[in-house]
This record gives structure tokens, C-alpha cells and sequence, in this order.
């Protein structure tokens, strides 16, 4: 990809300046690769489109790439990343396109885009792009069109179709390409997720805790959801929704200690939790569930530390995905990641409990 042009073209430095400012104010990513600014109180250069609060016009400076930013002493902005290649954005863009085309063909129950296909409209090599696509996606084009196969089957069975119909209209070219791994994709027989989990039973209790009521369920496996929320009836009817032909079964003795684990790490997280899961996902969500298992009570990782952590650094995005899809609060701390700046993002059960989670841990 060729490098941008200078930004912008003007002769005297002076109008080329309050061009760069400008471009500094509004945050443009278009201008991001031609010129980095530098901060005198900071120490630190920049992108043009850093979401940091913005510096006094006194104290910046503009150079024209970050070699040039480095010899005058200023090191890189840790939380734009400047050293960092535009065109891992312009591929992200490209990435998320190619997600979306994925989609579509797959909803239309057209075959999906090769990675040919896809690689030649990012002109980049099949080679290339297929190591791109998994860095920023989490998993390969194919991957991800088996992901939406599997979505759509999922949707499919849970609306009492059919299980051969669902099969052929989620775009499997036999009944075994689906049921070769059906059961760990569905968490139990697809007859059984068609019929809304009969056949299924699980246990499950509403208690109270500091953070308000939460709702623990397990199969015989082991825990498969721990919600937080304000209405028990809520809690339960959405248990009941996900699998409205399971047997739920109100906890026994047993399961109490379960419960009372759970609540334990709550209100006490250094004590841990060592519950057994019964958890679906994709083998790049348990990877990311795995390494948010790793983090320490009062520490804190951000996204980026994450996917590090993972072995694909770039799959940012993917790994925030993944946060958000966790199914078991507290017991996969999803709420131990945080922003590269330090500052909270969002939480599926209230930025209020994430803040408190953290709080009572010391993080």
C-alpha cells in the first residue's frame, strides 16, 4: 500500500501548520501517516486523530513522520499508538467489510465469498490477507462464514424448524459437515436445541448479593450462566427464554455451595473461584475467556494486553466481542479489562457494578 502524501500541500509552513491543527482538532483519521504531532508538557507524540484531551496550541509541534518526532525527544503516545501502521486501521475497515459480505452471502444462502475473492478487493496477496483477516477478525474468512452458518442454524432450530431444513438453508452441503461438532456448537443435540433445550436440565438460583440479585445455572457439567440484574422474575424469564423446554430445576443442597460460591467471589475476590464451566463459544472466545480467568483479583489488562496475551495482538476488536459475550460474570472477571487509558467501558451488567467490582478488589 502506498504511503500517503504529505499533509497538506501548502508552501509556507506557517498555513501548513494551522492546516495540521486543525486536522488535530477535529481528529481526522484521514490524516493519520501524514504528520504526528508533539506535546512540549507531555513529552509524547501523537496521531492526528488521538481521542486524548487535546493539548494548548503553545505547547505542540508537528513533524512530518516519527523518526523525525523521536530525534527531537519525544516518545510515542501510548494510547494511539503512532508506531503502529495506518494500514492496520485501513485493514480493520476492510476486514469489517469483508465480515459484512460474509454475512449477507450467508444469509442469502449464497456460497460465501472465497478468500481470493476477498483478498483481490483489498489488493493484497491470498497469503497476506488471510494472515491480516485473522489478526484483526480473531479466526479466517472460513472460520468466520462457519461462525455465521452456525449462527444461522442456531436461529433456525430455536424458531422449531426443521433440523434437516435448517441445515440446507444455513448453507451445509450435507447433514455431516453440520453435525460433525453440532453438539459442542449447540450445547446439546440440535433435536433437543430445536425443541428449546428438551431433554436439558438445569439448575438454577436467584440470590442476593451487594451488587443486587444474580442468577447462577448449571448443567451437570458445570456452571453455565451467572447474571446480574434487578428483577429475579426478569432473571428467570430469561433463562426460560433461551431454553423454554429445558427442565430448570430449583437448587438442591448441593447446588446451594454452588451459589454460595459464586457470591463468595463477589463480595470477597481475592478468595478465587475455581467453579467448573459448561460454557459455548468459539475457540477464540474460550481463549480470551481463558486468559480473563489468568487475570490476578486487583489487577486490571486492557483489550489490547488481552490480545497480546492470546498471541494475536491485533485482534483487538475481536477480543472486546468476546468480553461481551461472556455468559458468566464475575466468574470469567470480564470486568477486569479496562481501556488502554485506564478508564471503564462498557459492561453487560452496568458500568455501576464493573466500577464496584473493581473497587472492592483494589484494582
Amino acid at each position: 500500500m502506498n504511503q500517503p502524501p504529505p499533509f497538506p500541500s501548502d508552501e509556507t509552513g506557517e498555513s501548513r501548520d494551522a492546516e495540521r491543527w486543525e486536522a488535530v482538532q477535529r481528529r481526522d483519521r484521514a490524516a493519520d501517516g501524514r504528520f504526528v504531532y508533539a506535546v512540549a508538557t507531555t513529552g509524547v507524540y501523537c496521531k492526528p486523530s488521538c481521542p486524548s484531551r487535546p493539548a494548548k496550541r503553545e505547547n505542540v509541534t508537528f513533524h512530518p513522520t516519527n523518526a523525525a518526532a523521536e530525534a527531537a525527544g519525544f516518545r510515542p503516545c501510548k494510547r494511539c499508538r503512532p508506531t503502529e501502521s495506518v494500514a492496520d486501521d485501513r485493514h480493520a475497515d476492510g476486514v469489517a467489510q469483508a465480515c459484512r459480505r460474509i454475512e449477507q452471502a450467508v444469509r442469502d444462502g449464497d456460497p460465501a465469498p472465497t478468500l481470493a475473492e476477498l483478498a483481490a478487493l483489498s489488493g493484497l496477496s491470498s497469503f497476506h490477507y488471510h494472515r491480516v483477516f485473522k489478526a484483526i477478525a480473531g479466526v479466517t474468512p472460513k472460520g468466520f462464514a462457519n461462525a455465521c452458518k452456525a449462527a444461522l442454524a442456531r436461529q433456525g432450530l430455536a424458531q422449531g424448524r426443521a433440523v434437516t431444513e435448517t441445515i440446507y438453508d444455513a448453507g451445509y452441503s450435507s447433514s455431516s459437515r453440520f453435525y460433525d461438532g453440532a453438539t459442542e456448537r449447540l450445547g446439546m443435540r440440535p433435536s433437543d436445541y430445536r425443541a428449546g433445550g428438551r431433554g436439558a436440565e438445569i439448575r438454577f438460583a436467584i440470590a442476593a448479593c451487594s451488587l443486587g440479585d444474580v442468577l447462577v445455572a448449571a448443567t451437570d457439567k458445570g456452571v453455565c450462566a451467572v447474571q446480574f440484574g434487578d428483577d429475579p422474575q426478569r432473571l428467570a424469564e430469561a433463562l426460560q427464554d433461551r431454553f423454554p423446554k429445558a427442565r430448570l430445576v430449583g437448587g438442591d443442597a448441593r447446588f446451594e455451595a454452588t451459589v454460595a460460591a459464586v457470591i463468595g467471589v463477589i463480595e470477597r475476590p481475592a478468595q478465587g473461584c475455581d467453579l467448573p464451566l459448561d460454557i459455548q463459544g468459539t475457540a477464540f472466545q474460550h481463549r480470551v475467556w481463558q486468559a480473563l480467568r489468568a487475570i490476578p483479583a486487583g489487577s486490571t489488562a486492557s483489550y489490547a494486553d488481552v490480545a497480546q496475551q492470546i498471541g494475536q495482538p491485533k485482534a483487538v476488536r475481536a477480543v472486546a466481542r468476546a468480553c461481551a459475550a461472556n455468559p458468566t460474570a464475575v466468574v470469567i472477571p470480564c470486568h477486569r479489562v479496562v481501556r488502554a487509558d485506564g478508564a471503564l467501558s462498557g459492561y453487560a451488567w452496568g458500568v455501576e457494578r464493573k466500577r464496584a467490582l473493581l473497587d472492592r478488589e483494589g484494582a
